[in-house]
Formats: C-alpha cells, sequence, structure tokens
C-alpha cells in the first residue's frame, strides 16, 4: 500500500477516536468519498494496525446502533425547517 494511503488512513483512525465522529464527517474533513473512508476503516485499518481497528470497529458499531435515531432526527428537523419558511 502506498505510504500517503497509510498516513491517512492511520489520520482517520485517530480522528474518529477522538471525535467519534461519522464516516459521512470525517469524509468531509479529509475530502474524500464516503466509500474511501468507509474502505479505509474497515479494510486497510485492520491490516495496518489491528489495535487501533478494534478501537474504531466499536464506534463503527455504535453508529450503526443508533442510525435509526439520527436518520429521524434529520427528518424532523428537516420538515421543522420546511414549516418555518
Amino acid at each position: 500500500m502506498n505510504s500517503k494511503i497509510n498516513q491517512r488512513v492511520l489520520l482517520e483512525a485517530k480522528y474518529m477516536i477522538q471525535t467519534k465522529d461519522t464516516i459521512r464527517a470525517i469524509s468531509r474533513v479529509f475530502k474524500v468519498s464516503k466509500s474511501t473512508v468507509h474502505k479505509d476503516l474497515h479494510e486497510r485499518l485492520e491490516t495496518l494496525n489491528p489495535g487501533l481497528y478494534l478501537e474504531v470497529e466499536d464506534i463503527l458499531k455504535y453508529h450503526t446502533n443508533v442510525r435509526h435515531i439520527r436518520g429521524g432526527e434529520s427528518t424532523r428537523k428537516k420538515y421543522e425547517k420546511l414549516d418555518t419558511n
């Protein structure tokens, strides 16, 4: 793997651990696609740094478990914003 990619993967992982941000938020910060962040954190990180991978995996599982709640909040906010206009 390219050293530039390895460096990005590690930076994304450390950023996720510090901020607990979602893949979508991390993709905005690092200016790469969500697919790239997902591949970085699910596939590349596991071979690069297994210890860091386990920490990131816990955060990703949490995000998956609360995804339905966040989606509902987003929809509610969307329609509240439309009602005020």
